[in-house]
């Protein structure tokens, strides 16, 4: 199973991103994790918030296929414990999911089309995040999983 995780522009911060790489190195290597940072849109301030979010649509599409999977990370999906996650990852690897992909969107969230093609949507919290803090805890739920599923005891409930 291939898991990436797609966003809209970069990590600034070097803080987070030593800590996105801590992470992603303890990742399982079978399951082929990837961080793709779409670049923002081009003249983005030119735009309304509805044309920007069908523009980052454009985008996000062109990185997956009709058999992925696509999970949201929004703020009006459904919140998991780490192990009904755990469990959730565990159905797609035994069911023979080929690519996962998690999607963090942009300022404004996602298009219409966006969630049209959504398999399904997954909120971390109810509270808001900087979409930079989102990637380090989906990476770090990601790393939780993975040590749950070993039987491991970084995770204590």
């Amino acid at each position: 199973m291939r898991i990436n995780l797609l966003c809209i522009g970069k990590t600034d911060s070097k803080e987070i991103k030593n800590l996105i790489e801590y992470y992603i190195a303890r990742l399982p290597k079978h399951w082929n994790f990837e961080v793709v940072e779409i670049p923002d849109v081009r003249n983005a301030k030119n735009l309304t918030a509805e044309q920007l979010k069908k523009e980052e649509a454009k985008l996000f599409q062109q990185y997956f296929e009709a058999n992925d999977w696509v999970l949201l990370l929004d703020e009006k999906g459904k919140q998991f414990t780490s192990r009904e996650f755990s469990t959730k990852i565990d159905h797609w690897m035994n069911t023979s999911v080929k690519k996962v992909n998690l999607l963090i969107g942009g300022a404004y969230g996602f298009s219409e089309e966006i969630y049209q093609r959504a398999n399904e949507k997954m909120a971390l919290s109810k509270m808001t995040f900087t979409h930079q803090m989102v990637r380090l805890f989906i990476i770090e739920q990601l790393y939780r999983v993975d040590q749950i599923l070993q039987g491991k005891p970084y995770h204590n409930d």
